[in-house]
């Protein structure tokens, strides 16, 4: 942005300018006409407002220029970011839309809306999609609580009217107690238990029965036949009358309604538990970055305006603002926080950063790569709260189980109050209507909806902290089920980074000699083999010679002259096309290439000189790694681009059961199928883009963090770590989260089974024993805090099996 350039004048009429900003002190305007400000003013950059330069005590300079303000809080505001306010649609395309832009319903999540509200389908507030480090308390929260509170006295008082009124105040006249509980029950049906009854509105009117039909209807019941029978008890025969009045129910109405906000709060307080994981994750990134302009000064601007190809400084001590590149300086950073290894990483030039990493003791300039949405965190951010939000097969069976639940429950209830009125004791449409209440409340099925969501949010959330990021719920149920799992080698099981091995040398040349002569030929090439070389001989502080008439062939060797000297450097076949004789380094070459090293041989003026290795090194991590998915009973098998020799010597390295080589991604594809047809349970894990069909074709795929793009968004897990190990600990997840979903859904049916036909009256024949509703309504709100908190045992490990 050119510092010079004038900003757009501020459009024609009144400007709106908060008090805040200036203070009320100018006025508002745009120059006074439509043609722009007036001869010789200038304008505000920050409010847009027209400034006398000369009246003004408000200025700053900036690229060259002179600006003034209006006052003080414009200027700071100025200063603090200056391309915000020159360059207005650079920072609108930098700023990515705010976390929690979105809304969607915990009850129905296929409900997604761009600003907060009610759910269409069942009436329940919506939520953040993605939560935000800038929330307050839950909006629904706070409201819960307020009427909770505010109505929690009347309910006490209502009580006690109702159970003890009588022998309180033993001159009170039925009519007055009927009526004092009226006044007391209805700000606490209609005001407190107003958003239970919208709810149970929405889902009469759209066909959808759940958890608020049965509560709203209960509640609806036991208040509407209580005020009928308080406005005209003369409507009612006298087998209805009790303690010199018509018997109502105001008290159960008023006590369903604030223990279900009671329990709508502990339950609101578990859940926003379970975005804890992700809000921990979202504190990792700092809140600024450290911009170097273009004119060499420095800028500290807000982490939404940095662009990928800004130049950024991270001093020693500070997180990395963003994913990027290392452009100048040297340290070491703890990637501990993404990656969970407690080792700093060594960063020089040219090596990747990721944003929200910890900068050691060096300092670092990086050029920023990769920014909002794009990064590596935010992109872990996005994938948790994508898995929290989906639904495991096992909740979609229990929804489908839950609507029929529902219909059936208010059948039962109809049939009981028939029941009761017809054939019951004494006062039976009394008992009648409070059986069916009972009914009504204990078989909401809240704990029914609740056992799978919450067992999938803790888990996920758990599992991105150990650095496994599931993409769906469907992935975390389907886990647990694998019995093969295939695996690539490169990148994989390996690092993917070739490193030099070994140089074996015939006299009279010594190591030092060959590895000299080998890397100066090898200066000129491109192939990774010869990096690695090149890099061995520069770290023994070999000076390395200028090569002549350098000649590379195809995928067999390179040749030239190095210090007068004619070399050869290459495979088997070009030594034998060239005649020379090699029979002296077979041995140990045979030996080396069983070890899964790749072995060139160099030869100096016509006759062998010596041998070198390069292998692509085992990730320390492997061999734990498969020995944890032995123990798992998984077997394993390799599928590997490589040679089959390589790739057969690695797979007898690590004691892998199956080892194909020479494959190509449509024979990886073709080994899965195949093993699927065999009926075994597959996973596939590979970090490359040739890995992609493979990851797809699995019944899960597992991508390595450390791979591409392609490979990551065609897999169902991610190990942010690049890990084996990490599948392990994800199985174990798996297998624990799938363990509690079953204990969450067997409790709650085991609930609903016993409660039911005991609110019904089943037992009365033989103990006499009712369940009132106010009874039905705790444990109804006491089911499904317990479905919570058993799901919150997920995030201790061992402790949640």
């Amino acid at each position: 942005m050119n510092g010079h350039r004038h900003p757009a004048p501020p459009p024609p009429g009144p400007v709106a300018v908060p008090s805040s900003c200036c203070s009320g002190r100018l006025q508002a305007t745009a120059g006074g006409t439509s043609e722009g400000p007036a001869k010789n003013m200038a304008v505000d950059p920050v409010c847009g407002m027209s400034v006398d330069p000369q009246r003004t005590p408000h200025h700053a300079e900036y690229a060259g220029r002179t600006w003034h303000f209006c006052a003080a809080r414009c200027r700071e505001r100025f200063l603090a970011d200056p391309q915000r306010f020159l360059d207005p649609a650079r920072v609108q395309e930098s700023e990515p839309a705010p976390p929690g832009s979105l809304y969607t319903c915990p009850m129905d999540p296929e409900i997604v809306r761009d600003a907060p509200g009610v759910c269409p389908i069942c009436g329940m507030a919506l939520e953040p999609m993605m939560p935000s480090l800038d929330d307050g308390e839950n909006p629904e929260l706070v409201d819960f609580r307020r009427r909770f509170w505010l109505t929690l006295p009347l309910t006490a008082a209502i009580v006690l009217v109702a159970m003890a009124g009588h022998r309180l105040w033993p001159g009170l006249s039925g009519s007055a107690r009927t009526w004092m509980e009226l006044v007391l029950a209805t700000p606490v049906v209609l005001w407190a238990g107003w958003p239970f009854l919208r709810r149970w509105a929405t889902s009469i009117a759209t066909g959808r029965p759940n958890m608020w039909t049965l509560i709203g209807t209960g509640v609806l019941a036991a208040y509407a036949y209580s005020l009928v029978a308080a406005l005209a008890p003369q409507w009612f025969p006298a087998s209805f009358h009790e303690h010199g009045r018509v018997g109502v129910y105001f008290e159960a109405a008023a006590a369903i309604v604030s223990l279900t906000l009671l329990g709508q709060l502990l339950e609101l307080k578990a859940r926003s538990r379970t975005s804890s994981a992700i809000r921990a994750l979202l504190e990792l990134a700092p809140a600024t970055a450290r911009r170097l302009r273009e004119d060499g000064g420095e800028e500290d601007v807000p982490l939404a305006r940095v662009q990928a190809g800004d130049r950024l400084r991270v001093r020693p001590g500070e997180k990395v603002p963003v994913d990027g590149t290392v452009l100048e300086g040297r340290s070491h950073v703890d990637e501990s926080m993404l990656t969970g290894e407690p080792m700093p990483v060594a960063k020089a030039v040219g090596d990747d950063v990721v944003g929200a990493t910890l900068n050691g003791n060096g300092a670092l300039v990086i050029r920023a790569t990769r920014v909002g949405e794009q990064t590596v965190l935010a992109r872990i951010v996005q994938l948790v709260a994508q898995a929290q939000r989906s639904r495991a097969p096992m909740q979609r069976l229990a929804d489908r189980v839950a609507f029929w639940f529902v219909l059936g429950v208010i059948g039962v209830a109809m049939l009981t109050f028939a029941v009761w009125g017809l054939y019951g004791p004494e006062l039976s449409w009394t008992h009648a209507l409070l059986n069916a209440v009972s009914v009504l409340i204990i078989a909401c099925p809240c704990a029914l909806g609740l056992a799978t969501p919450m067992s999938v949010m803790v888990a996920s959330g758990r599992a991105a902290q150990a650095g496994v990021l599931f993409r769906d719920a469907e992935a975390i149920e389907r886990l647990r089920q694998v019995d093969t799992l295939v695996v690539d080698k490169t990148g994989t099981l390996t690092e993917g980074r070739p490193a030099f091995r070994e140089v074996v040398a015939l006299a009279p040349a010594g190591d030092s000699g060959v590895l000299h002569l080998a890397a100066s030929l090898d200066a000129g090439s491109e192939h990774p083999l010869a990096a690695a070389i090149v890099g061995e001989a520069r770290r023994r502080g070999l000076a390395l010679s200028p090569a002549e008439d350098f000649e590379s062939g195809a995928g067999t060797g390179v040749r030239g002259r190095v210090d007068g000297h004619a070399l050869l450097l290459g495979s088997p076949a070009l030594m034998r096309a060239e005649g020379i004789d090699v029979a002296a380094l077979d041995a140990r070459a045979q030996a080396l290439r069983r070890e899964g090293a790749s072995v060139m041989f160099l030869a100096v003026d016509g006759a062998a000189a010596g041998l070198l290795a390069v292998a692509d090194p085992v990730k320390a991590s492997t061999p734990e790694a498969l020995a944890r998915l032995h123990a798992a009973g998984l077997r394993i098998v390799m599928a590997s681009g490589d040679g089959q020799a390589t790739a057969q010597a690695v797979g007898t390295q690590l004691g892998i059961d199956e080892v194909h080589g020479e494959m190509t991604p449509d024979g990886k594809v073709a080994l899965i199928e195949r093993l699927r047809r065999e009926g075994r349970r597959v996973a596939m894990a590979g970090d490359g883009i040739n890995d992609a069909p493979a990851l797809a074709a699995a019944d899960i795929g597992i991508a390595m963090g450390t791979g591409t793009d392609v490979a990551m968004s065609s897999a169902q897990v991610t190990l942010v770590k690049g890990d084996l190990r990490g599948i392990a600990q994800a199985i174990a997840i798996s297998s624990a989260a799938v363990r509690n979903m079953r204990q969450n859904l067997g409790f709650a049916l085991v609930y609903n089974g016993l409660g039911v036909p005991i609110a019904a009256g089943v037992l009365y024949p033989f103990t006499g024993l009712l369940l009132s509703p106010m009874l039905a309504a705790l444990a109804m709100s006491l089911s499904s805090v317990s479905v919570v908190g058993n799901a919150l045992r997920l995030r201790h490990g061992r402790r949640a099996a």
